[in-house]
């Protein structure tokens, strides 16, 4: 990379690019000429490159429109261009619902206007046009309210670039910012107030909870931003580095700001209904969604002393940089981990990051992500953020009963592959005492369900060995993983007659033999004597035990034998048989009972409905809050319908693109043959019409071959929106099958309708017998043969 680019990519930062100095000033002046005498070179990748930085390193913003000041009095034509590129880029991004890419342009703005490079009042129409847009969108008979959060959106914009120019706006131009802040507060007097009560982290039990959601996320960021004007506009988090250059900015010339539009709302149905507000609402929730849902993890002593306005700062700092660092891990932790503010923010660092692991209904990127980057932070910053990790941990594990089931999962997936990367070492001693609680306790469980995650990772003996300071925890840890194989030698030979069975089928397999044949032994030798019920059992137990060895034999033994697998499943009361059969062979080993399922779901030798069947049936109902094995099960069966869906999409709109290439390759080669045929050539001294026979032929040829891979393309396309359709049809049975199963399910255990009318009254109906002195709790826990205990589940739903 050339210098003058490292020397942007590296402003603001202690790095050999500016030698041992740290200044702002010192690094903004070496930058600056460096540019100035590479835009005599190559101006258009200057400015290129300069965009591209301020879009995808924001936090440093300050610094390069600084830059860009400095160079503004130097060549005021290229700064005419990069404000004119930018006005551009600005509006494609408002065209395709760009989200990040408006809010960080409009810092941007916001940024070189304070370095004097743009009109104040250009930015005020900017912030007009967007507050025009917002209250149109409101507006009951002008608008479609069902598109607020693109309104909401545009409004946070708006607020959210007042820290970076709000002085300088109040000083240049009074009036214009004046009108635009009475704007906003009109509008939050129009638009409808925000609950998200159903994507929160914690179910609110108490009044301090109720209190923090009476506002919603626009209407605290509007709090923050009044307390920063009564404040003065000053500020900790938001480097100004302007200010040491002011006497030359001044001499710049401001630049205008083309004009920009928001593109129109979508018209509302012509017959209005709840479904179509409901659905146009969440397709605008989908394009513009709310950045953060605040997750405060630590007591308001615990955390960073730090004004309101300076936590939404640094928030938006951790935010942009996970964004835009998304594929660089180490980058991303070095830069969350050196961001330009003078406090500690730590503890923020962390519930910014949780925050977006739990984020509901899915977090912006994989798990595995955020994982990745809380492990380059505690390498880091050795000395305070594995501390505050911690810390994190404590304090969620003591909510854990309030915390919502999906957010649960994703803790304890992260936490055992974070444990994982650190030799396992956690302080289990601190957990012991969750061996008292009934087994159902999600403190309890949270334990469990760790520990197994842990053995995936690791082995059961090297867990075992992790937990020698609570060696009482060993209870909790899963069974070692081995096989539970009916017909293996060690079983009792009460089933001699099966037994044999089985090792029959184990030589035909090791002998070759196809799945025909195998098919065939079974509809001559095996069924007639014995019924479906061994018939089953025999050929399935056999043939997973065949392919227990690894993954790889298991996947070798599907593609060989699924046929068989096939025909005797062919009915959803016999594959809930095969699962059964599954989950019983691999009862010791949650995640080969999981993979098997999957990989038969794959191979269509499991439908979905047949495992969500067999997931609420009795027998697993009874353990659904002890253990997450149905719930992974369940989970990986809706995955893998949906995704069929999205690849079908995907492969479809693929498909149309090549439709149109083919189209227009097959137009040019049929243009081509026309014109030949038409032209008119001699041959042996006579006027011909048509070219050379050879080269018509040749065209005729393409032309023909171009029209084939048109038509293939287009049946291509009728393939897959068949499949589709069919694949819809799946996920809405599969979808109102769950539906009535969960439905099922909690009618048997809710109490009457009369009886409770709030979350809060159903989990305290029972909280007579749930709240019981540990004499009676011994009594209490005692569980029947198979492992359930009665009382506590009553007291669960």
């Amino acid at each position: 990379m050339s210098v003058w680019k490292n020397l942007l990519l590296r402003i603001g930062e202690n790095c050999p690019d500016y030698g041992t100095s740290s200044d702002f000033k010192e690094h903004i002046e070496t930058c600056f000429g460096v540019l100035r005498r590479e835009l005599e070179h190559s101006a258009h990748d200057v400015s290129q490159f300069l965009i591209q930085c301020a879009e995808q390193l924001p936090h440093k913003i300050p610094l390069y429109s600084t830059v860009i000041g400095l160079l503004n009095l130097e060549n005021e034509d290229f700064i005419r261009k990069l404000v004119e590129n930018t006005q551009s880029n600005f509006q494609d991004a408002l065209d395709t619902g760009n989200c990040n890419k408006i809010r960080i342009l409009m810092r941007f703005l916001t940024a070189m206007m304070c370095s004097k490079v743009l009109h104040p009042s250009s930015l005020v129409i900017v912030f007009e046009t967007l507050l025009s847009s917002a209250a149109t969108t409101v507006d009951e008979e002008k608008g479609n309210p069902s598109w607020q959060s693109r309104a909401d959106f545009y409004i946070t914009c708006i607020l959210s670039c007042l820290p970076w120019g709000g002085a300088e706006l109040i000083e240049q131009v009074p009036e214009e910012i004046e009108r635009v802040m009475v704007g906003v507060e009109a509008y939050l007097s129009i638009r409808k107030h925000v609950s998200d009560t159903g994507l929160s982290f914690f179910e609110a039990d108490d009044d301090s909870a109720k209190v923090s959601t009476d506002k919603d996320f626009l209407e605290d960021l509007w709090d923050r931003i009044q307390i920063l004007s009564n404040n003065g506009w000053k500020l900790d988090s938001v480097p100004r580095p302007h200010l040491s250059f002011e006497a030359q900015l001044v001499n710049g010339k401001s630049h205008e700001f083309g004009p920009i539009s928001c593109p129109d709302q979508p018209e509302l149905p012509s017959t209005s209904s709840n479904i179509t507000y409901g659905k146009q609402k969440h397709d605008a929730e989908s394009i513009y969604p709310q950045r953060i849902r605040r997750l405060n993890i630590f007591p308001a002593n615990k955390t960073e002393d730090m004004e309101p306005m300076d936590r939404f700062i640094v928030e938006e700092y951790l935010l942009d940089v996970l964004f835009y660092l998304n594929g660089c891990r180490k980058e991303c932790a070095s830069y969350m981990a050196g961001l330009p503010v003078p406090f500690r923010y730590e503890y923020l660092m962390a519930e910014t990051i949780f925050s977006q692991l739990l984020l509901l209904p899915q977090p912006p990127f994989r798990p595995t992500y955020y994982t990745l980057v809380i492990m380059d932070l505690c390498k880091a910053l050795p000395g305070a953020f594995p501390g505050v990790v911690a810390g994190a941990v404590r304090a969620l594990f003591e909510k854990i009963a309030d915390l919502d089931m999906e957010c649960r999962t994703r803790l304890i997936l992260w936490f055992s592959h974070h444990l994982s990367n650190f030799q396992f070492i956690w302080p289990w001693e601190e957990w012991a005492y969750v061996l008292d609680l009934p087994k159902w306790a999600p403190q309890r469980v949270f334990v469990q369900e760790v520990l197994e995650r842990e053995v995936r990772l690791s082995y059961w003996e090297k867990v075992k060995q992790s937990i020698e300071s609570a060696p009482d925890l060993e209870e909790l840890l899963p069974p070692k993983g081995t096989p539970n194989f009916k017909f293996s030698v060690e079983e009792s030979m009460e089933g001699n007659e099966q037994h044999a069975l089985s090792a029959e089928l184990r030589n035909m397999v090791k002998g070759r033999a196809t799945a025909r044949e195998i098919i065939l032994w079974i509809e001559e030798s095996l069924f007639p004597v014995h019924g479906m019920e061994v018939t089953l059992t025999v050929v399935v137990q056999t043939l997973l035990d065949i392919g227990s060895k690894s993954f790889t034999h298991l996947i070798t033994v599907l593609e060989r034998y699924g046929q068989v697998i096939a025909k005797l499943c062919a009915d959803q009361d016999k594959q809930v048989m095969l699962i059964t059969e599954i989950d019983s062979y691999w009862k010791n080993n949650a995640q080969m009972t999981a993979i098997a399922i999957d990989r038969m779901m794959g191979y269509r030798l499991l439908s979905n409905l047949a495992i969500v069947r067999w997931v609420f049936s009795p027998e697993n109902v009874e353990q659904f809050h002890l253990s997450d094995r149905s719930w992974e099960i369940l989970r990986n069966a809706v995955g893998k319908t949906y995704n069929r869906v999205c690849d079908l999409r995907k492969e479809i709109l693929s498909l149309k693109k090549n439709i149109v290439s083919a189209e227009e390759a097959a137009a040019t080669a049929e243009a081509e043959l026309v014109a030949a045929e038409s032209k008119l050539s001699l041959m042996d001294g006579e006027p011909v019409l048509g070219e050379n026979p050879m080269r018509l032929k040749r065209l005729k040829s393409s032309a023909e071959k171009a029209k084939e891979e048109e038509v293939s393309a287009r049946e291509s396309l009728e393939a897959k929106e068949a499949l589709l359709a069919r694949a819809l049809d799946e996920f809405e049975a599969l979808f109102f099958f769950l539906y009535k199963s969960f439905l099922n399910v909690l009618m048997e255990r809710l109490p009457e309708a009369s009886k409770v009318v709030t979350l809060q009254g159903l989990k305290s109906i029972h909280a007579d017998s749930v709240s019981v002195d540990l004499e009676e709790s011994s009594a209490m826990e005692v569980d029947d043969e198979n492992g359930k205990s009665k009382r506590f589940l009553v007291d669960l739903y």
